[in-house]
């Protein structure tokens, strides 16, 4: 099999084991071998297809730091495993990489999750500016494709003065798992606690629930630097457990028994937004109905009927939403719609099988 350099800076954070390395399960004719610059409790399985640069040399601080500033020795570093082709997860990523791709004459292609389109510091001119700003037009020039995650990060990198057929949209997909079954008794969140994520309007709907008498179990899956602010806030909400970050088994685990998943995502004063949740192509594959905001990177179309979307920052439309899950007879039918649209749209198979023919294709 020929090598493809998957070039992710940090490998791997926990939070993103699963959907990193969803990318890849149907490659049959590549091989992914990760490269970056830092281990960050990559599972154990990916040793013997991983390299941390400069890692077991006395310098090796040294050889990060040259490689990722200047790309001193960037292509040297790789040589000898013969790769064909250069993906990059996220936008900084696909800087870091380019001096891989250029200096071994590889194609490039970077997938954008997000963030890394959405985020303004990022095309803010700064001093001095970071290696992202110093590299980006290098990168669109050089890059032979734009992977998207969604149409709304493919919008947003054509704002940015991408070329428009070096943008593609690609969905990571997700595991054709079994459907849930049940009792269904509570809403469910599920992601880190920062702004772009939503949560206090998500609060805020709950009190509007409550005031109406209707108090349902609600799990909120995930950590973060907002979590003791959202704590506070929810003071008084007894029905509301703070679950800290579960496993995938753990989270199907309370899927089994979920109303809904809720995804009240917002555009943070940076200009973050969300590319596609992972999460919320899990619970869809999973047959269950999703309430989404508008700014969570979601639209009718993915939904398939699986789901709600409601204005962004809206507390009251969101309890309204969240209402009719909690009261009406369509749960069963939505979510046998979201399954279907996941199983159509986002498995992991047919997505993995998509990007290496993509990937196959810049050789």
């Amino acid at each position: 099999m020929k090598t493809c350099l998957v070039y992710r800076d940090r490998i791997l954070p926990a939070s993103e084991q699963a959907f990193m390395r969803r990318q890849y399960v149907a490659f049959s004719s590549l091989k992914p071998y990760w490269v970056g610059c830092h281990r960050d409790n990559p599972p154990a399985d990916m040793a013997r297809a991983m390299r941390i640069i400069g890692e077991g040399h006395m310098l090796g601080a040294m050889r990060r730091l040259a490689f990722r500033q200047i790309g001193w020795r960037a292509g040297q570093a790789v040589a000898d495993l013969a790769p064909v082709v250069v993906h990059a997860q996220f936008g900084r990523g696909g800087a870091l990489a380019l001096p891989i791709a250029m200096q071994l004459g590889l194609p490039l292609a970077v997938t954008f999750h997000g963030g890394d389109a959405f985020k303004d510091r990022h095309y803010s001119h700064t001093f001095p500016p970071p290696i992202f700003q110093r590299r980006w037009r290098a990168l669109v020039d050089y890059a032979a494709v734009f992977i998207c995650v969604s149409e709304g990060v493919r919008s947003k990198l054509l704002e940015r003065g991408v070329p428009e057929q070096k943008l593609e949209v690609l969905a990571i997909g997700t595991e054709d798992t079994a459907p849930v079954r049940g009792p269904f008794d509570r809403l469910v969140f599920a992601g880190r606690f920062v702004e772009k994520k939503g949560l206090p309007i998500l609060l805020q709907a709950l009190r509007i629930l409550a005031q109406q008498g209707l108090t349902p179990s609600v799990v909120l899956a995930g950590d973060g630097p907002l979590r003791a602010a959202m704590e506070q806030q929810a003071q008084g909400l007894e029905h509301v457990v703070f679950a800290g970050w579960l496993s995938a088994q753990q989270l199907r685990q309370q899927f089994e028994q979920a109303v809904a998943l809720v995804v009240p995502s917002v555009r943070a004063a940076g200009g973050d937004h969300e590319g596609l949740p992972s999460v919320a192509a899990e619970a869809m594959m999973c047959g269950v109905p999703v309430v989404a905001s508008t700014q969570a990177g979601l639209d009718e179309a993915t939904l398939g009927g699986g789901g709600l979307l409601v204005p962004a920052g809206d507390p009251q439309a969101l309890a309204q939403a969240l209402v009719h899950v909690l009261r009406g007879s369509e749960r069963s039918a939505m979510g046998q719609a979201a399954r279907q649209a996941a199983r159509d749209q986002l498995r992991a198979s047919v997505q993995s099988a998509r990007l290496e023919q993509r990937l196959l294709s810049l050789i």
